[in-house]
């Protein structure tokens, strides 16, 4: 049974940095791209970036550039995301993903807010 479980949200002040955890289980993630995707309140869930398994090469939406940095662990089955100089509109619940066994599945979401 595929598992993805979310940490390290919280509220921080505009500037500030998180990482946020996604630990795979279930399957073995190494070879699978894994995205995050956030839904800001009100909004339509967005993509934010996403990692491929063995090269580990990345890809993010253009107002994370720069600022946002995927990375992954594939002995830990653990992806993380850097998330640096947080800006309110930033605010939202992060969700990890990953399409396997031709389903998505989805964690719980952790909660970002980014306070002005």
């Amino acid at each position: 049974q595929v598992q993805l479980v979310e940490s390290g949200g919280g509220l921080v002040h505009s500037g500030g940095s998180l990482r946020l955890t996604c630990v795979a289980s279930g399957f073995t993630s190494a070879t699978y791209v894994m995205n995050w995707y956030r839904q800001p309140p009100g909004k339509e869930r967005e993509w934010v970036a996403s990692i491929t398994g063995t090269s580990q090469s990345t890809i993010y939406e253009n107002s994370v550039k720069g600022r946002f940095t995927l990375s992954r662990d594939n002995v830990k089955n653990t992806l993380y995301l850097t998330m640096n100089d947080l800006k309110p509109e930033d605010t939202a619940m992060y969700y990890c993903h990953v399409l396997w066994g031709g389903d998505d599945h989805w964690g719980q979401g952790t909660q970002v807010t980014v306070s002005s």
